[in-house]
């Protein structure tokens, strides 16, 4: 509200209640294309996901490799997000996801080729992990960019909204299927279906019209560089949403790296528990960033953010100490629906509050954050896990997930949604 302007508040726009509400963002045709390509593909990614789990777990029985193989996917994202960001910043980032989802076909295939061929050791699923990795450094900051075009900042809530609740969908069908497939064919089909999976989105993002880019850049690549840089650490609103996702994706990365040894070694349910496990947590995933689409407001994220964030660390720490397979099913659908709210809140709030020449940069913290600092957490979930068990790692994530969230409450004044 323009400051004086008495208490009148302005109108807002009509818009329907029920579904249309929920799916308003898909009235823009772009972003209809986006879906559907993302539906299909992210089913192959989590059956992709799984399966390279399981395939380390089979082939070495060890927490550190299988951690080491998380570290392999998610360091580039780290080192060379930022490089990412700014290329996003500089060229059009509809042409550069097109050419990532491209990079990420052939990834599947090499690695689906090597499985089904029987030749496959665990050192070619950490180059082949490292090469993703590489290729996501620069796809995430373009895609997380991208949204925006596709939809319009009044539609962005739900457009972000929605694109996680098609992530978790494809987290629920991906690994219910992959454990299936695991326990009946092996883990190469599915590699390979993730490579066939790419078509679709390759084909709708060709299909999409989208306007010129006319960004004007700095002269120095460098300069531009740390301009993005300086812009977020001096915008604290910014600042400190980074930095609660660095802390919580710290301390949830035990959960999901020890989750083939809870699934076989605690429970003794092999790939289709872990299968079962991981589509319970896509199930409350999905419900939770349903509910934040149903929202037409941006006011009042930060309040998501904490709450989602504390009740994440506390069920982590249920999870942790839960006798049952069952009861941690029960358990699982919590965690996923804090997870999600919280970052697809965190991201809302982050891409309404930057400018769009920045957006590529900040984007690209929010990946380094939320994604490359997964490996730190996926080396110590491994390490800590050899030396205390399962168990006690992800007690001690949630622990840890707790005191952020505090933490970023505590200092929240400073932050308005």
């Amino acid at each position: 509200m323009i400051p004086g302007s008495g208490p009148r508040k302005p109108p807002k726009p009509e818009v329907r209640g029920g579904l249309h509400q929920t799916f308003r963002a898909l009235r823009h045709r772009n972003f209809r294309l986006f879906v559907f390509g993302q539906i299909i593909s992210l089913i192959g990614t989590w059956m992709q996901n799984v399966a390279q789990s399981w395939l380390v777990y089979r082939l070495s029985h060890s927490e550190l490799l299988v951690g080491t193989a998380w570290f392999c996917s998610q360091i580039p994202v780290l080192a060379l997000g930022s490089i990412g960001g700014l290329v996003s910043d500089r060229f059009p980032r509809h042409r550069i996801v097109i050419l990532t989802q491209a990079l990420s076909m052939l990834q599947a295939f090499a690695l689906g080729l090597l499985t089904l061929a029987g030749h496959v050791q665990v050192w070619h699923v950490l180059a082949l992990a490292t090469v993703l990795g590489t290729i996501n450094a620069f796809d995430m900051p373009a895609r997380q960019a991208l949204i925006v075009q596709l939809a319009n900042k009044e539609d962005l809530l739900n457009a972000i909204s929605l694109n996680s609740a098609i992530f978790n969908a494809a987290r629920i069908v991906g690994p219910a299927i992959a454990g299936l497939l695991v326990a009946a064919l092996g883990e190469g089909v599915c590699f390979t279906i993730n490579g066939v999976s790419f078509v679709a989105v390759i084909i709708a993002l060709m299909a999409m019209r989208i306007p010129a880019d006319t960004t004007r850049f700095a002269a120095s690549s460098w300069s531009y560089l740390i301009e993005g840089f300086r812009y977020a650490w001096h915008y604290l609103p910014v600042r400190s949403t980074l930095m609660l996702l660095g802390a919580t994706t710290l301390g949830g990365m035990p959960a999901v790296v020890l989750m083939p040894f809870f699934s076989d070694d605690i429970f003794h349910r092999g790939a289709q528990g872990l299968g079962f496990l991981m589509g319970a947590m896509g199930v409350g995933a999905v419900v939770g960033t349903l509910v934040l689409a149903h929202s037409n407001e941006v006011t009042g994220l930060r309040r998501v953010i904490v709450f989602s964030a504390l009740s994440t660390g506390v069920t982590f720490i249920l999870f942790s100490l839960s006798p049952r397979f069952y009861l941690s099913i029960a358990i699982m659908p919590v965690i996923g629906f804090g997870v999600m709210r919280q970052n697809a809140a965190a991201n809302t709030l982050i891409q309404t509050l930057i400018p769009d020449q920045f957006r590529g940069r900040v984007m690209s913290l929010y990946a380094m954050t939320v994604v490359g600092l997964g490996p730190f957490g996926s080396l110590a979930a491994g390490a800590i896990a050899h030396a205390l068990g399962p168990r006690l790692t992800v007690l001690m994530g949630g622990a840890v997930t707790v005191a952020a969230a505090w933490v970023f409450h505590a200092k929240a004044r400073a932050v308005r949604a």
